[in-house]
């Protein structure tokens, strides 16, 4: 087993962050759906797929600047 704590913590983020989106789009829009039928998870899910699109730019952004970042302090 491997002590190397940043790779531990990177894959534990990684869970956490599958397993919330898991339980947001599965279990939110289910309830959606038993609750007010499929037009409104339908509706639901494009409205929850719409909001991560900025979430999504801003991480692609910042991923770009550390990349570049990286790359302009390799001496």
């Amino acid at each position: 087993m491997s002590r190397d704590l940043r790779s531990y913590i990177k894959d534990t983020n990684v869970r956490l962050i599958f397993g919330s989106l898991v339980l947001l789009f599965i279990v939110g829009d289910g309830l959606i759906w038993l609750t007010y039928g499929f037009g409104a998870a339908i509706m639901g899910l494009v409205c929850m797929l719409g909001a991560f699109v900025p979430i999504g730019l801003i991480f692609l952004l910042l991923n770009l600047s550390d990349w570049i970042v990286k790359r302009a302090n390799r001496d």
